[in-house]
């Protein structure tokens, strides 16, 4: 990432800092939240832009967390241990 240029939030006119945010998700209900993960933050209004490379990674992982809540949605056998 290219820390020369730092990106520019046109509505409050001002530079975003790079700093801790946290990355949320949500689809068909669930709600996936991961704390400090580094952002492109407006100071004004704590919106957000993360890296594409940050969110491509992120991706996977937040599929998987998401089908493991859908998986834990649905009935299972009492365990007869």
């Amino acid at each position: 990432m290219d820390y020369e240029t730092v990106p520019f939030c046109g509505k409050h006119r001002m530079s975003r800092e790079w700093r801790p945010t946290v990355y949320q998700y949500d689809e068909d209900g669930v709600s996936v939240e991961l704390p400090n993960i580094h952002a492109w933050v407006c100071p004004a209004d704590g919106e957000a832009y993360f890296a594409p490379e940050t969110v491509d990674k992120l991706s996977d992982t937040v599929r998987e967390l998401i089908e493991s809540a859908k998986h834990s949605r649905e009935p299972h056998p009492e365990s007869t241990d």
